[in-house]
């Protein structure tokens, strides 16, 4: 079952908080949760990219965990520049797959969240997922096709892979989905284990989504707008990404043989 938030405004822009030492700075209504957050953010090759997002990063984030893909940029050293606390680990296999799920086995917040080092998400809207993660949700994930969402980013042919997909995982899982492949999301860290990630590239954000759904967690969705890429070029492809995700949702659907892992 999803839930969605009625209404997705940015967040004001940020205030200087010259007490905020290597957290990031607080914002002028930030959200603050009951519980601590991790906040994962794969990257390879991001170092133009890092200083926008980690200037956005709200102060209900209490740790910042990159996960380097074997960078051949500054991207480590940009990270440290912009916020000396972070926490660089990297990644113990190719894909994007594998670097989430490094940067999950090393969060040690109650939240976790993740999101992309390309400036396409904004982290300004982590207080949306949260508030979620605080009133009772397991799960919550960015929607760009629900009120307050959207893309600047989606080309007619990955709007209409996406739309398929998403016609696909709601009817072989029952559910009511309106976005499937976007990789913003949070969830509770003591569900690791049910969400059983194994997928070695983009298409763990649908094994996410279809293993959350199999086990019963409670899913929200949020509006969340994706912006472009802010600078270089995409590690996307989308008809061969689009193929990895339609065999991740065939092959752990109700009943079939994988789905019994």
């Amino acid at each position: 079952m999803s839930a969605t938030l009625p209404t997705g405004q940015p967040p004001t822009p940020p205030a200087p908080d010259p007490s905020a030492g290597d957290r990031p700075r607080r914002r002028a209504g930030d959200y603050t949760s009951r519980h601590t957050v991790s906040l994962v953010v794969p990257a390879r090759d991001e170092a133009r990219n890092i200083p926008w997002v980690f200037e956005q990063i709200p102060a209900c984030v209490d740790e910042v965990i990159l996960v380097d893909g074997s960078s051949q940029d500054a991207t480590v050293a940009m990270a440290r520049a912009c916020l000396p606390a972070v926490r660089s680990v990297r990644q113990d296999a190719p894909g994007k797959g594998s670097a989430l799920r490094t940067g999950f086995a090393a969060a040690t917040g109650e939240y976790i969240v993740m999101i992309d080092a390309d400036g396409s998400m904004s982290p300004g809207e982590i207080p949306h997922f949260l508030h979620f993660l605080d009133h009772g949700y397991d799960f919550v994930k960015g929607s760009r096709r629900i009120a307050g969402g959207g893309s600047l980013d989606l080309t007619p042919i990955r709007a209409l892979g996406n739309k398929a997909l998403l016609l696909i995982a709601n009817r072989l899982y029952g559910a009511l989905l309106t976005d499937l492949c976007y990789g913003y999301c949070a969830f509770r860290r003591s569900f690791l284990a049910e969400l059983d990630l194994h997928a070695p590239g983009f298409e763990i954000e649908a094994e996410m989504i279809v293993h959350a759904l199999r086990s019963g967690l409670r899913i929200a969705e949020v509006p969340s707008l994706e912006l472009p890429r802010r600078s270089g070029r995409s590690h996307l492809h989308a008809v061969a990404d689009g193929r990895r995700v339609l065999r991740t949702l065939l092959a752990e659907r109700p009943g079939a043989a994988g789905a019994a892992r």
